[in-house]
């Protein structure tokens, strides 16, 4: 008599809900961790060079600032105190709708080159527009006040351009190490690096590094008021002329980590921005996105992600036992776990077991709450942003 499995002991995964579940979680795996392995390979054995050549030239470095005056200071000097050439340095402080003592700041550098724009009430988008239009050299250097440039930065920036493919290059942004908590939203920027990087050595970032990055002035597109991610609006201009974006790992600049709070309203706005790329950049979806199939894994993708992880919750509770029970065991931990942190201080030992779950978490509802783009004003979603050392 032939063989038959006992079901009743391991029934199998069938049916429709099993089908969703099994189809949501391998999306699932593949968004977060395939997807990046799959970019990790492709950038290995079929990266693209860059040609870096030393040839200074003239940068016009601009700064929009809005209640900066706790940094600038210490921004202006380091730029100050980089080894690039004094000479060829044009800085432009566009202050918009500053309240504090900002432009008094960079009005008593303007003995050491530095020039004071002031706009009333502007969007950062309206000063870096008009900062521009007042900049004098080929290549413009964006770059945001609070965090330090390594000496070297500009200098490996604008190596990058000896390549006449590359049409914009960002920094490397170090984040240093502070807490428990603080360390594992630096984790979370070390994992996205990892999938920039790659992307930069495959073409290019879909992107730029916020806190600093360099265009060809040539290639820069002014910016509506309302956009919420200048450094994907700008960089893409340049992408779709046909020019590589892509990250110098050695142009670095230094920065303090963020609290899982505020690492949650920043990420609330840069996700609702790739929202507002997506409606600014249809061809994100179509054949003239070279990356097309980077852009949903990985941008799209994040937006989906909250999503997909909600279907595997709702689906747990209609597939059979005893994956069923398994299902919803796991994800009651993780959760739970995640909840757990909140009432956690930043001293005990259980912060090390439930601080990962809450980032993760943290990260999902971010990206779901990303959705408020369409019912309120783009500007509602600004908000600044204090690090650990900086409150």
């Amino acid at each position: 008599m032939p063989y038959q499995a006992d079901n009743t002991i391991m029934p199998s995964l069938s049916g429709f809900p099993a089908i969703a579940f099994v189809a949501l979680l391998i999306l699932a795996v593949y968004l977060i961790a395939g997807y990046p392995l799959l970019l990790a390979w492709r950038a290995r054995t079929g990266g693209k060079p860059v040609l870096k050549r030393a040839d200074p030239q003239s940068v016009s470095i601009i700064l929009a600032v809005r209640n900066g005056e706790k940094f600038l200071a210490a921004k202006l000097d380091s730029i100050l105190n980089s080894d690039y050439p004094r000479g060829l340095m044009d800085i432009i402080v566009a202050s918009n709708g500053s309240t504090d003592s900002t432009a008094a700041i960079a009005a008593s550098y303007a003995g050491r080159g530095v020039r004071l724009i002031e706009l009333a009430q502007a969007s950062k988008p309206d000063a870096l527009n008009e900062a521009v239009r007042a900049a004098s050299a080929p290549i413009l250097v964006f770059t945001d006040v609070r965090q330090a440039l390594d000496p070297q930065s500009i200098a490996r920036l604008v190596a990058c351009f000896a390549d006449a493919t590359v049409g914009v290059t960002s920094g490397y942004l170090v984040v240093r190490s502070a807490g428990i908590e603080e360390d594992n939203v630096g984790l979370y920027w070390r994992y996205e690096r990892w999938i920039r990087s790659n992307l930069s050595r495959l073409d290019s970032t879909l992107g730029a590094t916020g806190a600093l990055y360099a265009i060809r002035r040539e290639l820069f597109r002014p910016v509506p008021s309302d956009t919420l991610l200048d450094d994907m609006f700008i960089p893409l201009a340049a992408f779709f002329r046909g020019y590589r974006l892509i990250l110098e790992d050695q142009a670095r600049l230094y920065d303090d980590p963020t609290s899982i709070n505020v690492e949650f309203r920043r990420k609330v706005r840069t996700l609702a921005g790739n929202y507002q790329i997506m409606h600014l950049y249809p061809d994100l979806f179509t054949a003239r996105n070279r990356l097309r199939f980077d852009f949903l894994s990985y941008k799209f993708g994040r937006l989906l992600l909250p999503w997909i992880f909600l279907g595997i919750l709702v689906l747990s509770f209609f597939i059979s036992q005893p994956w069923s029970g398994a299902a919803i065991a796991v994800q009651a931990l993780f959760y739970g776990l995640a909840a757990l942190d909140v009432g956690v201080g930043p001293r005990s030992p259980l912060k090390r077991l439930t601080s990962a779950p809450r980032t993760v978490v943290t990260m999902l509802a971010a990206s779901a709450c990303a959705i408020v783009i369409f019912f309120v004003p783009a500007n509602r979603l600004w908000v600044p942003t204090h690090t650990a050392t900086a409150k």
